[in-house]
C-alpha cells in the first residue's frame, strides 16, 4: 500500500460525513437570498461551513507549529464565542458573552440572511486573528458567500458591523487573559506564549530524582536529531476561563503515589494493555493521538459536533449554539486540566514502568521495526513514534479524558440523547509502525459517553497515562460540562442558575 493511500485512510475520518472543499463550493448558497426559500440545513448552513473552515485552520496551524492543544482550544473557543455573540443580537432573548453594549436588533431584522452575514463577519474576523496564516483561505470563503472581506465597518446597526464588532470585542477582551498570545506579559521579551510562570521540573531530562514527579523525554526531529521539547504552556492554569469561575473550581484529589497499591495496579495495567494491543486498539490509540492534519482534542470534538449537525440536519441557529457550547467546554476543560497537571506535577507511565519493573523481563512494544518483544522493564516505551514519544507535560489528569468527557457530556446535554453512531475506518499502525501495517478496521462510537471513554482508555492503552489519570479526567470534564451547560442556558435566556449552583 502506498504512503499516500495510508495517509488518506488515516485522515479520511474528517471527511466521512462531511464534504470536501470542491463540494463545499458547489453547494454553498450566497449569503443574500430569498427569505421564502427553505432554510439551508446540515452542511449547507453557513455556521457549519465556518466550522469546517475552523477545522482547516486548526489542521494547518498544527502542521506549522506542531501540536499545542491548549492554544488550539483557546482559538476555537474564542472563534465560536465571536459567532455566538454576533448571533445573539438577532435572537429574541439570547445574551452575548462580550458584546454587551450592542443593542438587540428589532424583530423585523432578525432574519436568516442577517444572521448569516453577522456570523460570517464574526467568524472571518476571529479566524483571521487566531489563524492569521490562513487569512487568504478565509477571504476566499467570504467571497464565495458573496460577502466583502474588505468591509471593515463596525456600525452596530448593520449585520456586517455587528459581526466585525463581535470578533473585535472578543480579541480585545481576551488579549490579556493570561494566555500570553502576544508576548506582552512582563519578562516575555515579545515572545508569544512565553512561559512567565518560571516552571522548572524537579527532574531534568537526564536525571529522575523524584519518581512521583514529571520528567520530560527526548524527541527525535525530522533530521534524526534528539531534542528536549520542554513543558508545553506550564502556565495555562493562569488563563481566564470562558464560563467557569476559576481553573481550580473542580480540581480533583491527588493521584496515587509510589508505594500505594492503586499505583502498582495501574502501572501493571499499562504494561498488560500494551502487550496485548489488538489491531483495532492500535488504530484507536493512533486516531485519538492524531497525526498529519491533526485538529487535536478540541478539533476532534468540533468534528464530532459537525457529525451531529449532519446527522440531525441542523439549522444555523442550532449549529451556532452547539459549537459554542462544545468549544467553551473544551477551552475551559484544558484550563482546568492544566491546573491539575501543574498542581500535582505527576509522573508519566514512561518513568513509572521503569521504576516498578527495573531489570524485570516483560513483553512490550520494541519500536517501529520490532513489534512486541521481550525486554527489560527499563527499556519500556509508549506505543508512539520517536517524533512524539510522550506528551511534554505532567500526567495527572489526562487531557484527552478531560476534554472528551466534557465535550461528550456537552453534546449529550445539547441533543438530549446519548446516541452518536459515528464510524471511522483506519489502518492500524500507519502513524506508529508504517512498515508493519494491519488490515483496515472500523471503529464505532455508539454513544457520546462511550466515545469519551474510548478516547480516555486509548491513552492508557498507548502508555501515556495510568487509569487514575483517565478516570479523574473524565469526571473533571463532565463536571465542567454540566456547569458550563447551565451558564450556556442562562446566556440563551433560560433559567440555568439553579443547575449551575448544583455543580459548583
Amino acid at each position: 500500500m502506498s504512503p499516500k493511500i495510508v495517509l488518506f485512510s488515516l485522515v479520511s475520518w474528517l471527511f466521512l460525513t462531511s464534504i470536501n472543499g470542491k463540494e463545499l463550493q458547489k453547494n454553498t448558497e450566497p449569503a443574500v437570498k430569498n427569505e421564502a426559500e427553505k432554510e439551508p440545513m446540515g452542511k449547507d448552513n453557513v455556521a457549519y461551513q465556518w466550522g469546517y473552515m475552523a477545522l482547516e485552520g486548526t489542521a494547518n496551524d498544527t502542521d506549522r507549529f506542531k501540536p499545542r492543544p491548549t492554544i488550539t482550544s483557546r482559538y476555537l473557543g474564542l472563534i465560536f464565542t465571536s459567532m455566538f455573540d454576533a448571533w445573539t443580537r438577532f435572537d429574541e432573548k439570547a445574551k452575548p458573552v462580550y458584546l454587551k453594549d450592542v443593542e438587540r436588533r428589532p424583530k423585523n431584522e432578525r432574519t436568516l440572511n442577517n444572521k448569516e452575514i453577522a456570523i460570517s463577519y464574526a467568524a472571518y474576523g476571529a479566524l483571521s486573528e487566531y489563524y492569521y496564516s490562513d487569512s487568504t483561505m478565509f477571504r476566499n470563503k467570504m467571497m464565495e458567500l458573496g460577502l466583502n472581506p474588505d468591509n471593515t465597518s463596525t456600525d452596530p446597526n448593520t449585520p456586517e458591523g455587528i459581526g466585525s464588532l463581535a470578533a473585535k470585542r472578543v480579541v480585545e477582551m481576551r488579549k490579556s487573559d493570561g494566555a500570553n498570545q502576544y508576548g506582552e506579559v512582563a519578562g516575555s521579551h515579545g515572545e508569544p506564549y512565553f512561559d512567565y510562570s518560571g516552571y522548572k521540573p524537579v527532574n531534568d531530562i537526564d536525571h529522575n530524582v523524584a519518581i512521583n514527579r514529571w520528567q520530560g523525554k527526548y524527541f527525535i526531529d525530522e533530521n534524526g536529531n534528539k531534542y528536549d521539547p520542554g513543558c508545553l504552556t506550564p502556565y495555562w492554569q493562569e488563563v481566564e476561563p470562558l464560563l467557569l469561575e476559576t481553573a481550580e473550581q473542580f480540581r480533583p484529589g491527588p493521584p496515587p503515589m509510589i508505594g500505594s497499591e492503586r499505583l502498582e495496579k495501574d502501572v501493571k495495567e499499562v504494561i498488560d494493555l500494551q502487550a496485548n494491543l489488538t489491531p483495532k486498539e492500535k488504530a484507536l490509540v493512533e486516531f485519538m493521538r492524531d497525526g498529519p492534519k491533526s485538529v487535536q482534542q478540541a478539533g476532534h470534538w468540533l468534528k464530532f459536533a459537525q457529525d451531529v449537525s449532519l446527522r440531525d440536519n441542523h439549522t444555523l441557529d442550532q449549529d451556532v449554539k452547539m459549537y459554542f457550547l462544545v468549544e467553551a467546554v473544551a477551552m475551559d476543560a484544558f484550563i482546568a486540566c492544566w491546573d491539575a497537571k501543574m498542581h500535582y506535577d505527576f509522573a508519566r507511565p514512561y518513568a513509572l514502568v521503569h521504576e516498578y519493573y527495573q531489570d524485570q523481563i516483560i513483553k512490550a512494544w520494541g519500536g517501529p521495526e520490532k513489534g512486541m518483544i521481550q525486554m527489560k522493564g527499563q527499556e519500556w516505551r509508549p506505543y508512539s513514534p520517536d517524533s512524539f514519544l510522550c506528551p511534554a507535560f505532567p500526567s495527572y489528569v489526562s487531557g484527552h479524558s478531560t476534554i472528551s468527557g466534557g465535550c461528550a457530556e456537552a453534546l449529550r446535554l445539547f441533543t438530549g440523547n446519548e446516541k452518536f453512531g459515528v464510524k471511522v475506518e483506519l489502518i492500524p499502525g500507519a502513524l506508529t509502525e508504517p512498515d508493519n501495517l494491519g488490515d483496515p478496521v472500523t471503529i464505532e462510537f455508539p454513544t457520546f459517553t462511550e466515545a469519551a471513554e474510548m478516547a480516555g482508555m486509548s491513552r492508557v492503552m498507548g502508555g501515556y497515562h495510568i487509569q487514575a489519570d483517565n478516570i479523574e479526567g473524565l469526571e473533571l470534564g463532565r463536571k465542567i460540562a454540566r456547569y458550563n451547560y447551565a451558564k450556556y442556558q442562562e446566556l440563551l435566556g433560560e433559567n440555568g442558575s439553579s443547575i449551575a449552583k448544583n455543580h459548583r
